[in-house]
């Protein structure tokens, strides 16, 4: 049995380890095939799948990962995989005809699907702007601010405010909008708007832009006023017509406790100590909702519920990630024990039962008991390395821990 976590300096210890011993490791010998190419699926005993659509979400995402490590861990080995990444996030994923990302492409890395998902083309401003905080690059920077006028000029909802889920290839509008087939086809969603959020925000860090500021501001706003509700307890709705009704009252416990630490993020970015005075109260609202209400007996949080009823029991890797990350802001916001005890209690169980002690990584998809889910043929969600599995939510936490905790003198 593993000890548990007991203290802030022996979290930070566990977290630099998993991070520079497992998750980092893993994705540097599984992510890429030798000709550069992005794999398909890793399953959990590591045979690997061509069937599968390359997503360009991933991409990204491994671009922000190794980046972002290489900044609190320098190692020349994580620039090699970020340039892997970024050279196809900007070579086969990058549209050059219009401007953006293509969704997917396929074995060969053709475009399998051309749409712009504005939920991707964010997190492509993310990577971007993170490698260009790693290395200085300022093409990637040029191409960070060149999506963001892209979302803003095609995305952004004029009437409403916010921006709309997907548009086609020219940026013309689309029927089907669904970020997977398990969303709703809304045309806003707080899951989009969320990383929109978190996208300008890293690109505001490198850019002071008075545009880029306002916008963002404005989206913090809009996130307040028509996707941060109380009832029945402080929480994120999930998805919107084009004027804010919700589609649904279901509630995910992982995108709140992750949009918790994100809103502040925001406004600390923009300095506003009157922003930074009220977000602050709704990021620890909103960790107590999780605290009460998303947490199973064993510490980890639960994947979806609706009022006071949790409707999905199953224990996905990401959001006992973004606990970690979510409970520990909380305490440093508000210095109660009881969020740092809930961040120690997710970090006990993803070294209890999500870290795969044989083959490496985390097993994505857990039921209740603790217990992994098949992965494929039968589930792709479900298996280490999928469109939809990525080293973003459990690399991130790692190194929020890092940034967060001070190293021991």
């Amino acid at each position: 049995m593993i000890p548990p976590v007991s203290s802030l300096a022996e979290l930070r210890r566990r977290a630099e380890a998993e991070l520079t011993q497992d998750i980092l490791p893993f994705w540097t010998r599984h992510a890429f095939e030798p000709d550069g190419r992005l794999v398909g699926v890793v399953a959990h005993d590591l045979r690997k799948f061509d069937d599968a659509p390359r997503h360009v979400v991933l991409c990204a995402r491994m671009l922000w990962t190794f980046a972002a490590a290489h900044r609190v861990v320098p190692n020349p080995q994580y620039l090699e995989m970020g340039r892997k990444a970024l050279a196809l996030l900007t070579g086969p994923f990058w549209d050059a005809r219009h401007g953006g990302v293509f969704w997917s492409l396929d074995a060969k890395h053709q475009v399998a699907s051309d749409r712009k998902q504005i939920y991707a083309e964010a997190f492509t401003i993310y990577g971007l702007s993170e490698w260009f905080a790693a290395t200085g690059d300022h093409a990637a920077l040029d191409l960070a601010k060149e999506v963001f006028f892209l979302i803003e000029k095609h995305a952004s909802e004029p009437v409403h405010g916010g921006y709309i889920e997907a548009l086609a290839r020219d940026w013309s509008p689309l029927a089907d909008m669904r970020l997977s087939l398990k969303d709703l086809n809304a045309p806003k969603s707080m899951n989009t708007l969320l990383h929109i959020m978190e996208a300008y925000t890293a690109l505001l860090r490198v850019w002071p832009d008075a545009t880029l500021r306002e916008r963002l501001r404005e989206l913090v706003e809009i996130l307040f006023k028509h996707v941060y509700t109380t009832e029945p307890y402080a929480r994120c709705a999930l998805f919107f017509d084009l004027d804010w009704r919700s589609h649904t009252p279901g509630i995910s416990y992982g995108h709140d406790i992750e949009a918790s630490w994100l809103f502040w993020e925001a406004a600390d970015a923009l300095g506003d100590e009157t922003l930074k005075t009220r977000t602050r109260d709704i990021a620890l609202a909103m960790a107590e909702g999780v605290r009460a209400h998303g947490l199973d007996t064993d510490g980890a949080v639960l994947y979806a519920g609706e009022g006071q009823q949790v409707l999905n029991p199953e224990k996905h890797w990401w959001p006992q990630a973004e606990a970690v990350v979510g409970f520990l802001n909380a305490y440093q916001l508000g210095q109660h024990d009881a969020d740092l005890r809930a961040a120690f209690r997710a970090w006990d169980f993803i070294e209890a039962k999500v870290i795969d002690r044989q083959h490496g990584e985390w097993f994505a998809i857990l039921r209740r008991d603790g217990t992994p889910l098949p992965d494929y043929p039968e589930n792709t969600d479900s298996c280490k390395i999928g469109p939809w599995k990525c080293p973003y939510h459990n690399a991130r936490a790692c190194i929020e821990v890092l940034r967060r905790v001070p190293a021991a003198k």
